[in-house]
Order: C-alpha cells, then structure tokens, then sequence
C-alpha cells in the first residue's frame, strides 16, 4: 500500500502524467490510483494502542477494486489472532466495509482508505464487539472466562510475533 507512490512514478518513468489530449495509455494514471496516492499520503502514521490488544502489531490485506471508490476495498486480516470480530482466516466484520448495510454505516463514496484505517483499529479498541460476533468461539470464549482469554490472547499474539 505504501509503494503505491513509487510504483506510479516508476511505470511513468518520472514524469509528469498528463492525461489530456492523445497520450500514450501506458503512461496514463487512473483515477482510482491517483485517489489512493492521495489517501494513502494522507494516512497517520502513528495510531493509538490501547485495549487488550495493545502493543499488538496486525497485517492487513486490501485489495482496492477498479469500481473504487463507488464500492469498498475488500480487507482481510493476515495475522491469525483470536478476535470476536475476525475470524480464524482473517475475514472482518466491520460495516464500513459492507457495501450495504443495515445500519446505515456501510460504504459510502465519500469514505476513504483513512476512513478503513481508522475503522480497523477500532476494532481493536472501541469497537471490539463481544455481544455480535464473526468469531463465535472468541465471544464465547471471553463471556465464559475473560482471563482465559486474556491469557491465550496473549499468547496467540506473542507467537505470531516470533
């Protein structure tokens, strides 16, 4: 995501992209990518780190659509943790990235990748959910017996680190 800037500049060889007139298509920058090295420009470097998951370092994979940003990017957890609200295999649940939703929080075009950014780490904070999960286990887990959880939360943390 963050060499998106300098994989633009490398496919137009340094120049500047014009995209009036009769220019080769090849070195013409897509809207969408132009956008996302806006977005991506804009992003925070630094995010707080807070709740049970502090200190905790999570990989994700977005993959941004052609249609973007009239549809959400699809975003997937790589790093395997033990989240009421992310699966095993890395799926979130997390509205903003639902294309329509219910509770009126979905995709809109106006979000941005700061916006999934910013939306993720709640997941970690604010947003963590225990009372409508993706991962049922992991609810259930912490209902039952929060310190268990805590304890194989950290652990699945710490060996994913290694």
């Amino acid at each position: 995501m963050l060499t998106l800037a300098s994989k633009l500049k490398k496919d137009d060889g340094g120049k500047t992209v014009r995209t009036t007139g009769a220019s080769d298509s090849t070195h013409r920058v897509s809207i969408r990518d132009r956008l996302l090295t806006k977005e991506v420009a804009e992003l925070e470097a630094n995010l707080p780190n807070e709740g049970y998951y502090q200190s905790g370092r999570f990989q994700f994979e977005i993959d941004v659509p052609d249609a973007y940003n009239m549809v959400p990017p699809k975003v997937r957890c790589l790093t395997r943790i033990w989240h009421p609200n992310i699966t095993e295999n890395g799926e979130i649940c997390l509205s903003l990235l639902r294309e329509h939703s219910i509770d009126g929080t979905g995709w809109a075009p106006t979000r941005t990748l700061k916006d999934v950014v910013w939306g993720l780490n709640s997941l970690f904070t604010d947003l963590l959910n225990f009372d409508d999960p993706l991962n049922i286990d992991a609810a259930e887990h912490h209902l039952r017996d929060k310190q268990s959880w805590l304890n194989l939360k950290t652990r699945l943390l710490y060996a994913r680190r290694c």
